[in-house]
């Protein structure tokens, strides 16, 4: 298994994870291959996020886990500062429970970090809480959302 970042030659493979990833009502939005032209656009339009894949050789890949990466407001002393998200983890079911999608999380976690990210957060399912807390992810009082209403 090897875990790296991925490039533009992975985007078709991706596409296809995001759309396994998806609920079947946005499956039933759009095909993946129509899913990955979009994504392939998207890709050159977003230099702020990178994709960690977990490859079984040159062409399979099992499991990804994205990394977006946020320019803070500059303070005094600091004018670099950046936050970093882990999104869209998913590794196939075949694989699962094998530390794939853990080793894919470190790898962006770390990435985020040596490009001086403060702080890595990550919105999980309940089920994948105790995996990000292996990984040395905690609970914070600070951290607050607000979600739109639905309409």
């Amino acid at each position: 298994m090897d875990i790296c970042l991925a490039g533009q030659t992975d985007v078709p493979r991706l596409a296809r994870l995001l759309w396994l990833n998806a609920a079947p009502s946005q499956r039933g939005e759009q095909p993946v291959e129509e899913f990955a032209a979009d994504l392939a656009s998207w890709w050159i339009d977003n230099d702020s996020h990178f994709a960690f894949v977990a490859r079984l050789d040159e062409s399979e890949l099992v499991g990804m886990a994205w990394l977006a990466i946020v320019a803070r407001v500059p303070r005094p002393g600091a004018t670099t500062r950046r936050s970093a998200d882990i999104q869209s983890v998913y590794v196939v079911p075949e694989v699962r429970g094998q530390g794939v999608g853990s080793a894919l999380v470190q790898a962006a976690a770390d990435h985020a970090l040596e490009l001086g990210a403060g702080h890595v957060t990550v919105h999980s399912g309940r089920k994948a809480v105790p995996v990000y807390e292996r990984l040395g992810f905690t609970s914070s009082r600070q951290l607050l959302q607000k979600e739109r209403m639905p309409s």
